[in-house]
């Protein structure tokens, strides 16, 4: 257990923790985020430096109260079909069940996406003993819509593999990604099904456009899907955000329909120290919250990272405010 946590600081510190998914369950805020482990293993872009094994989830009861830390509450060596890098998860809930959705590499090394359940919130998650049919790739974050609906967003560039899918199937060789001036990849979304461990529909490839309708281009780092995507819902408006990766931005689309396109809108978050940026926005007791991770605590060690929260406000036309994780 740790103290109340302040803005801008990490939130625990008795372990590195990193790409937090936060929700508020039962009146509380859950944060389920990626533990990272300190080792000697090589640094890459093929992200081995990223050896998570298990995770650990945090509750607090409010900004005033200590986080908890509920131990343990899934660990890959219970996971059959996977073999090592337990990173990025999210949970839902529904069917009155607490579901968490984690990608890791199975036996042949490729990313898949499985599922995992519990009565609690806080876990312990019972793992199905296969990953979900169809999935790949990293990132998943789950959204149940307003009509009980449940979408998963996922995927990620490089370390992510999603290049390895452009063909609809994977390719293990090295792949390149679309031509600087071609439509950038994009996330992808599904519907899932209505006890949440399988996929509903065909998978989606998103589009991300500009103000005039065309599609951000690969060589548009700025503003190009990397990885890290979230989806949360303002004044009837779905907001797509996501990582530009190479640029370090934290930023953000705005669309009418849960599946896109999505119209790019700006920054949410300027860039932290560490190569990564990974979020989540949540609504708590009547404003609104961004969770995002940084390796201020380790002095820039890339895989020891602590989550870290911050307000977020809206513009009256719906736009947000960028914020700058540094300044007071």
């Amino acid at each position: 257990m740790s103290n109340a946590p302040k803005p801008n600081q990490p939130i625990v510190t008795h372990i590195y923790t990193a790409d937090p998914s936060a929700h508020v369950f039962d009146g509380k805020l859950y944060i389920y985020p990626s533990h990272d482990l300190d080792h000697d293993g090589p640094d890459n872009d093929n992200g081995d430096q990223y050896a998570m094994e298990d995770y650990h989830i945090l509750s607090l009861d409010n900004f005033e109260s200590p986080v908890v830390d509920h131990g343990e509450a899934l660990h890959v060596r219970d996971v059959k079909w996977a073999s090592k890098q337990m990173w990025a998860p999210d949970a839902a809930y529904k069917n009155n069940t607490y579901y968490l959705f984690f990608p890791a590499r199975d036996h042949d090394g490729i990313f898949r996406i499985g599922v995992a359940t519990s009565e609690s919130p806080a876990g312990p998650f019972k793992p199905e003993d296969n990953y979900m049919e169809g999935s790949y790739s990293i990132d998943p974050a789950v959204f149940v819509d307003e009509d009980n609906e449940a979408y998963m967003y996922f995927g990620g560039l490089w370390g992510g593999q999603l290049e390895k899918w452009q063909t609809g199937s994977f390719k293990a060789e090295v792949v390149d990604g679309p031509a600087a001036d071609a439509p950038a990849i994009g996330p992808r979304v599904v519907r899932l099904s209505e006890d949440m461990k399988s996929f509903a529909s065909e998978i989606h490839e998103i589009s991300i456009i500009d103000e005039d309708g065309n599609p951000i281009v690969a060589g548009d780092e700025d503003r190009r899907y990397f990885e890290g995507p979230w989806l949360h819902k303002y004044n009837g408006l779905y907001y797509l955000s996501y990582s530009t990766g190479t640029t370090h931005k934290l930023v953000y689309a705005v669309g009418t329909n849960p599946l896109g396109p999505f119209t790019f809108k700006g920054t949410i978050l300027t860039p932290v120290i560490g190569w990564t940026t990974h979020h989540s926005i949540v609504e708590f007791e009547d404003k609104w919250y961004l969770f995002y991770h940084d390796c201020s605590l380790s002095e820039g060690v890339n895989h020891k990272r602590s989550v870290k929260y911050t307000e977020l406000h809206y513009n009256e036309d719906g736009t947000i405010q960028t914020i700058d994780p540094y300044k007071e």
